[in-house]
């Protein structure tokens, strides 16, 4: 069955389907291939461009596997802020917001589900965000 609603797609899915990784690749090409209409963001973008010599080579990359673009939205910038002091005043050693506290809270503003392995800060800090994962 494809779903026709927006799905975002975390980094560690696109990163096993193109190194094919031996353990999660059939999983992430089948969870992709689950849903029609499925997005990144500019974090997800960042950390596809880590392994890329350009941004035209993570823009083919977009292009080969269909996915979408989505810009966040301020009320999900204001979200990961909060978050991200949930996890400090519960002993966060990080000093700058993580990666994860910006997709979950895009996803739980636009009502969007997570394509994802990394489940551990979404299911803690995003628990209204539906997570597709193994």
């Amino acid at each position: 069955m494809i779903d026709d609603a927006l799905a975002l797609v975390d980094s560690n899915v696109i990163i096993d389907i193109i190194q094919r990784d031996e353990q999660w690749f059939e999983w992430s090409v089948d969870a992709l291939s689950r849903h029609k209409n499925v997005s990144i963001n500019p974090i997800i973008y960042a950390e596809l461009c880590y392994q890329k010599t350009s941004a035209e080579e993570v823009d083919h990359l977009l292009d080969v596997l269909c996915l979408g673009y989505n810009e966040l939205p301020r009320e999900a910038l204001y979200i990961a802020s909060q978050a991200f002091r949930e996890y400090r005043k519960k002993g966060g050693s990080k000093t700058a917001p993580l990666a994860d506290f910006f997709i979950g809270a895009h996803a739980a503003v636009i009502g969007a589900p997570i394509i994802t392995r990394d489940v551990v800060r979404y299911r803690h800090y995003f628990p209204s965000v539906v997570l597709i994962s193994p």
